[in-house]
C-alpha cells in the first residue's frame, strides 16, 4: 500500500498509534479514561431521536436521498444562519448538506484543487484541513493558528514566498485543537486579506455553539459584508446536538464554490439517509434548550478539569469555547514530545489524550484534552495523573526531576 501515490503523500496518522496502545491497555483490563478523541458522550436530543424513529420505514424514505440535502434541511440551515448570525442564505444555491464537516472539507478540496496548488492552513489545525488538500494533490503552507495581528504579517509572507500563488486559506474558530476564538474584527481583516490576494476563504465553524460566555457567542465570517464573494463556511450537527455518528454537516456561502462542491458530491454520494436528514431538520427547527444544556454540561466539566488537574500539578488554561483544552506538556516531560508523552499517560496513568503533533509540527509541545467524560471521571483522571507525577522521578529515566524544574 505504501507504493500508492496518494497514500505516500499522507504523513503517519499519529492518533492511530495512541489508539493501538489504548486498545491494548483495555484488552489487558485497564480502565482507560479517554480524553483523546472529541467524541461527544452526551445523548442526542430526545425530540430529534423521536423524529428519526417516526420517519424510518415510511414509504420512500429507504430510497436514495438528495446528494446536496433535502430541501427542508437546507431551508432549516438557512433559518439557523438567519437567527444566529443575521446572515441571509438562499437554500437552493448557498446551502449544501454534507456527510459531516470533515467530508465537506475533503470534497471541497477535490473540487477546487489542481495538482501543485498551494493552500494556506493553520498549524496546528484539525488534520483534514491539510490532509484533504494533500489527497487532492495540493501543497500546504503553514500560517499561525492564533487570530492576532501577527497572523496577517505571517500570511503576507506566505503569499509572497509561495510559488505558485496560494489559491485558498483555511481558518477554524473556535479552533480545534487550540480552542481560540476569532472576533468579528479579525474576520473583517481576513475577508479583506482574501480579496486582496484573490484567495478562497474556507472557514470551519463546527464549534459555533460550544462556548461559555453567553454575551460573546462566536461569530461567522459570513457576517462580514462581502464575505459571500470569497468564503464558504462549514458547520456540523456533531457537537451542537451530540450527533457525531449521524454524519450531518453543512457548507454555506459562495454560490460558485458550492456549485463545484455539489457537483463533486453528486458523483460520490446520494446524501445521508433521508430519516437522518428529516431528524436533523427537526433539530435545527426545534427548541434550543438542549443546546443550552449541552453548553452548561461542558462548562461544568471544563471547570472541574481546570480545578482537579491544577491540584494534580498540571496547569490547564481555561478555554472560552470548544470541547477541548490545549495544554502544554509539563516542563519535565517536554523533551519526549507529545506522542511519547501521550503514550506514557496511557501506560502510567490510564488516561488518554490527543498528542499535539497530530495537529501539526507546531503542536508538539502540547496535548489536546477533550472533556468527553463526566465530572467524576475527570476527577479520577486527575488523581491518576497526580500519582503518576509523584512517582515519575523514580520510575522514569528521561524526565527532569521535579525538584529541578524552574531551578
Amino acid at each position: 500500500m505504501s507504493d500508492f501515490h496518494r497514500i505516500k503523500r499522507l504523513p503517519p496518522y499519529v492518533f492511530e498509534q495512541v489508539n493501538r496502545i489504548k486498545a491494548a491497555a483495555r484488552a489487558g483490563g485497564a480502565d482507560i479514561i479517554d480524553l483523546g478523541m472529541g467524541n461527544p458522550d452526551l445523548p442526542a436530543p430526545q425530540h430529534v431521536i423521536d423524529k428519526l424513529v417516526e420517519t424510518v420505514g415510511k414509504p420512500r424514505t429507504d430510497r436514495y436521498s438528495a446528494s446536496k440535502g433535502i430541501a427542508g434541511l437546507r431551508r432549516a440551515q438557512a433559518g439557523y444562519y438567519a437567527r444566529r448570525f443575521g446572515v441571509k442564505l438562499n437554500p437552493e444555491t448557498q446551502v449544501v448538506a454534507t456527510l459531516g464537516s470533515k467530508e465537506g472539507f475533503a470534497n471541497m478540496a477535490q473540487a477546487i484543487t489542481a495538482p501543485g496548488d498551494v493552500v494556506l492552513v493553520p498549524n496546528p489545525s484539525y488534520p483534514i484541513h491539510a490532509f484533504g488538500f494533500l489527497m487532492a494533490g495540493g501543497v500546504i503552507r503553514s500560517v499561525p493558528a492564533e487570530p492576532s495581528p501577527d497572523f496577517f504579517s505571517a500570511a503576507e509572507r506566505a503569499v509572497a514566498h509561495s510559488i505558485p500563488r496560494p489559491i485558498a486559506l483555511v481558518v477554524c474558530y473556535p479552533s480545534n485543537p487550540t480552542a481560540m476564538v476569532a472576533s468579528l474584527d479579525f474576520y473583517r481583516d481576513l475577508v479583506a486579506f482574501a480579496k486582496k490576494h484573490e484567495l478562497i476563504l474556507l472557514s470551519d465553524l463546527a464549534y459555533a455553539e460550544v462556548f461559555f460566555d453567553e454575551k460573546s457567542p462566536p461569530p461567522s465570517v459570513l457576517e462580514v459584508p462581502g464575505a459571500m464573494d470569497v468564503a464558504v463556511e462549514f458547520t456540523s450537527m456533531s457537537k451542537t446536538f451530540s450527533m457525531a455518528g449521524w454524519r450531518i454537516g453543512f457548507a454555506v456561502g459562495n454560490e460558485r464554490l458550492l456549485a463545484a462542491l455539489a457537483r463533486v458530491k453528486s458523483y460520490l454520494d446520494y446524501g445521508a439517509f433521508t430519516p437522518v436528514q428529516v431528524a436533523a431538520t427537526a433539530a435545527l427547527n426545534g427548541p434550543d434548550d438542549c443546546i443550552r444544556e449541552m453548553r452548561a454540561t461542558y462548562r461544568r466539566r471544563r471547570d472541574v478539569l481546570i480545578e482537579s488537574f491544577g491540584k494534580a500539578g498540571w496547569h490547564i488554561p481555561s478555554p472560552s469555547a470548544s470541547m477541548f483544552a490545549w495544554v502544554k506538556i509539563p516542563e519535565r516531560f517536554q523533551g519526549m514530545g507529545s506522542l511519547e508523552f501521550s503514550k506514557l499517560l496511557i501506560e502510567k496513568a490510564d488516561v488518554a489524550v490527543a498528542p499535539g503533533i497530530g495537529f501539526g509540527e507546531h503542536g508538539d509541545e502540547y496535548v489536546r484534552i477533550a472533556i468527553v467524560e463526566n465530572e467524576q471521571r475527570i476527577r479520577q483522571a486527575a488523581r491518576n495523573i497526580r500519582r503518576f507525577f509523584e512517582t515519575a522521578d523514580q520510575t522514569l529515566h528521561n524526565v527532569v526531576p521535579l525538584a529541578r524544574v524552574g531551578s
